[in-house]
């Protein structure tokens, strides 16, 4: 486990960092208008997961099942090539619709600007086609990840995402920097990640125990596991809407061009989220195999281990942008007038997004058992806050609104609902989480940067900011990492010292 979440970090890390720093080369040579396209393109992707009902993570379940023994083969190869089917025509039914749909979005929705609507319109339609494609690529990573082959995963996310975010600026320098030729490159990208993906999860599928067995068409395994569908995806539909809402509704509010500073803004915080997804692609196999075998006592402490180990990367780097979101955004711009718009939503998105790293662990527990009712409920509940209060706040104060609202429901959710989760899955475990898991981790990692803070330096060149943010970020960085492990080990560490 200890290897996929080295593999998974280092991935991650190289993905969401390419992702972020590539940013200002789009609105450099592509234009803050054309900028905002790609933003939409990417909350796209993340309302396509409303069509999942929740298969996605029903065959990364399944399959850690199987192979902790607790589904047979035949039922395992009979579920998947269903699923192969629902996943099919979902994406067909999904990308069509977006297709269908273009010209509408290009003309009641977006408000482009110099860009030509129908060149927006075409560049709509191969994002529908190319948000199909990833969607579907979603059964072959649920094989993948059930199967804790996630070194391979890693390196191919690692792979795909330099063809994606970096050899895409050599293909717009041959043929021109327009959202056309940027969309075909992905559309190629896409075709190709999936046919990857569908290679490795053939491979590692098992082969029938009883050569006369066949596999049918039947969809009966499915409905033996729709259960647990069917509420994960009621939860990852809320949830979509819960972090994706903000986004929509300014995408129909702002201007393209504003639309683009605004994701930009949110993107960077967006790398805080995305650093607890390579732990939980390890410990959700992990801790449902555990389950299944009976072994609680080592489930939570590979679920209170996985805590601190998310805390200790996400929430210093949540607490160093959040004192520091104008010099993080000059350093990585070098544009003076963006840094200062954007870094009021940064700091916002960064806080909510690091309180949401550590309110998001209940889940784990209730994945693990398949008892997901909690999760619904509490989805259900921010989102009922959510919505309103989002479309009320971004309407009328923008993307400062919007995130502000972002960290105030965060705020209230940790405080009030993940305790409760707590209390009626493991009594007793809460408060020992909270304040050894969660609270020690942060709090050295904020009197860090705090102290930085408070000598008032002001950035004046883009290098020496860096410097000073990187090691303002590696100090808090360390000071989590050595809380994390323990009185004991601060102990051991002063003792040397002193000596």
């Amino acid at each position: 486990m200890k290897r996929n979440v080295a593999a998974n970090y280092v991935s991650q890390l190289y993905v969401t960092a390419v992702g972020i720093l590539i940013l200002p080369l789009y609105v450099k040579y592509m234009g803050a208008e054309a900028y905002g396209l790609i933003g939409f393109f990417t909350m796209l992707q993340s309302w396509f997961q409303l069509l999942d009902v929740g298969l996605t993570q029903t065959v990364g379940r399944e399959t850690a099942r199987h192979l902790g023994g607790s589904t047979p083969t035949l039922f395992y190869r009979r579920l998947y090539r269903s699923l192969s089917v629902i996943f099919l025509g979902t994406a067909v039914f999904g990308g069509g619709a977006l297709w269908l749909l273009a010209p509408q979005i290009a003309t009641n929705w977006l408000s482009p600007g110099s860009l030509p609507t129908e060149q927006v319109i075409l560049a709509l339609k191969i994002m529908g086609v190319c948000v199909a494609l990833r969607w579907l690529g979603g059964l072959f990573r649920g094989v993948i990840t059930g199967s804790e082959r996630l070194v391979w995963l890693s390196g191919f996310n690692v792979l795909f995402a330099s063809l994606r975010f970096v050899a895409v600026f050599a293909t717009m320098w041959l043929y021109g920097f327009t959202p056309l030729v940027f969309f075909l490159h992905q559309l190629i990208i896409a075709i190709l990640e999936v046919c990857g993906l569908c290679w490795m999860s053939r491979r590692l599928l098992p082969t029938l125990d009883n050569i006369t067995d066949r596999l049918g068409w039947s969809f009966k395994p499915v409905r033996d596991v729709l259960g647990f569908a069917l509420t994960i995806a009621l939860t990852s539909s809320l949830w979509t809407m819960v972090t994706q809402t903000d986004k929509l509704v300014l995408s129909g509010v702002l201007p393209l061009s504003e639309y683009g500073y605004f994701t930009l803004a949110v993107m960077v915080a967006s790398g805080i989220v995305f650093i607890s997804g390579p732990v939980s692609l390890a410990v959700l196999p992990k801790m449902s195999r555990l389950y299944a075998e009976g072994d609680r006592v080592s489930m939570i402490r590979i679920y209170r281990t996985a805590t601190r180990t998310v805390i200790t990367i996400a929430g210093s780097a949540a607490i160093v942008i959040a004192f520091f979101p104008e010099a993080l955004l000059f350093a990585w711009t070098g544009d003076p007038e963006l840094a200062s718009e954007a870094a009021p939503i940064l700091r916002l998105y960064a806080l909510g997004n690091g309180i949401l790293a550590a309110s998001s662990f209940p889940y784990y527990l209730q994945y693990a058992s398949g008892r997901l009712k909690y999760h619904l409920i509490g989805s259900l509940l921010l989102l009922v806050l959510l919505v309103p209060s989002i479309v009320w706040a971004a309407s009328r104060f923008g993307g400062v609104g919007a995130g502000s609202v972002w960290l105030s429901l965060n705020i209230l959710f940790f405080l009030f609902w993940v305790g409760f989760v707590h209390s009626r899955l493991e009594p007793g475990l809460h408060l020992r989480w909270l304040l050894r898991d969660v609270l020690a981790v942060y709090l050295p990692a904020t009197l860090v940067a705090w102290a930085v803070y408070q000598t008032g330096w002001h950035f004046e060149s883009r290098l020496g900011t860096l410097m000073i943010l990187a090691g303002t970020g590696l100090a808090a960085l360390t000071a989590a990492a050595i809380s994390a492990r323990g009185p004991g080990h601060l102990g051991q560490i002063w003792k040397k010292a002193s000596q």
